[in-house]
């Protein structure tokens, strides 16, 4: 069985850190107190911790014709739960540094892919695949 993941990440503002992932992904709510909360981001524990002076960097490296934000972190989904996530983010009017689509097409990897900023911006990209076995592709 695969383990969760835990990843600690800096935000400028709590509130806004709880309505973007609590409200806008869904995710649970753990523990908390005034400098941190944590969330349940499809069963893996990621922690919001305050740094009113959180900065995102801004790095890009290009990949299929797209410029990645660098760092990003995010969750590989079923091709389903990753167009209901797409389809909700964008009735909830998000905002993509790269709109849903798939890369690699025809390729090793092909894949679903969709990058969006949460409120300090920390750069997300969740993506899926048609056939799991090509996450390692090479």
């Amino acid at each position: 069985m695969l383990r969760p993941f835990h990843l600690a990440f800096p935000v400028h503002d709590l509130a806004a850190a709880r309505a973007f992932y609590g409200g806008t992904l869904g995710c649970p709510e753990g523990r908390s107190s005034d400098s941190w909360i944590d969330f349940d981001l499809f069963g893996h524990q990621i922690v919001a911790h305050l740094d009113p002076q959180a900065k995102a960097v801004a790095v890009s490296n290009p990949v299929d014709g797209h410029d990645v934000p660098v760092p990003h972190f995010g969750v590989v989904l079923t091709m389903d739960a990753w167009q209901s996530l797409a389809d909700g983010l964008k009735a909830a009017g998000t905002v993509f540094g790269i709109e849903p689509h798939i890369r690699f097409v025809g390729q090793p990897g092909e894949q679903a892919t969709m990058f969006f900023y949460d409120p300090s911006g920390n750069a997300l990209e969740f993506k899926a695949f048609a056939d799991d076995a090509q996450l390692f592709a090479t």
